[in-house]
């Protein structure tokens, strides 16, 4: 955005060259009572003595139009730049109109300082949205946890091991749609316990006998006979009915057989 902004003093004239501010050779020239020619000289003295790279960031070459409409040159300064050429400036009437110059750089950068901040109502508008914005993110966070919660309340205080079937009763209880057979069969198909038909089908693997998730409790029959038969029963410890509760009370691990 190039634009002209005026000052309170509207003989010192900065312009705004896409968000810098820079003052013209002419305008130097002509508050300055110099010949523009003098002023160029000086400009193009100084640049000499400056590294090019330290001269883009303070003086750039432009045009202009003079009143017969021929292409002229011209300098635009920035602040560091005025602030350097005029250094060279003497006397009691240059040093006014540099005071001058610096307190006209100086409204500029507050008035561009304005334009760029919210007003009152902005930051009212952008406070509002930043605050929907958490609440959107807090709200989605607990959605995201609440299947968690509850299922981990409803074993929290479980230290007791509990039959399949009654895990399956609680799973369903907590919108998980099971039953006992389902979650025997999602159970083998998962690893959880032995699918293959024999003396230990539907005993926990090692892998989760080894993790703590089940435990078998045997239990000594005496028959009429007088001979004795063990009697093997599966049960979820505590911390299997935490681990199958969280697994399967999520919609991203629902039961799927």
């Amino acid at each position: 955005m190039n634009e002209t902004i005026k000052t309170g003093n509207d003989l010192v004239k900065i312009e705004n060259k896409d968000g810098k501010l820079m003052v013209s050779s002419r305008v130097v020239a002509d508050r300055f009572e110099k010949q523009h020619k003098d002023v160029i000289r000086d400009i193009e003295k100084v640049s000499t003595q400056t590294s090019a790279e330290n001269c883009a960031n303070l003086f750039i070459e432009s045009t202009y139009l003079d009143s017969y409409k021929r292409e002229q040159k011209q300098y635009l300064l920035t602040r560091d730049g005025f602030s350097l050429l005029a250094m060279g400036f003497t006397g009691a009437k240059a040093l006014e109109w540099k005071l001058k110059f610096i307190e006209a750089f100086n409204q500029m950068e507050g008035e561009l300082r304005k334009r760029n901040q919210p007003h009152g109502k902005e930051l009212l508008a952008l406070a509002v949205l930043e605050a929907q914005r958490t609440i959107e993110a807090q709200t989605a966070l607990l959605e995201e946890q609440k299947p968690k919660v509850i299922f981990a309340d409803a074993v929290s205080a479980s230290h007791t091991s509990i039959l399949i079937g009654e895990l399956a009763k609680i799973l369903r209880q907590n919108g998980v749609k099971t039953g006992q057979n389902r979650l025997f069969e999602w159970m083998r198909k998962n690893g959880y316990l032995v699918r293959r038909k024999g003396t230990d089908y539907n005993m926990p693997t090692q892998r989760s006998m080894d993790q703590g998730l089940f435990e078998i409790k045997e239990t000594s029959i005496v028959r009429s006979d007088d001979s004795i038969t063990i009697n093997k029963t599966v049960k979820v410890t505590g911390k299997g009915q935490i681990y199958f509760i969280n697994k399967l009370g999520t919609q991203e691990n629902a039961l799927v057989v």
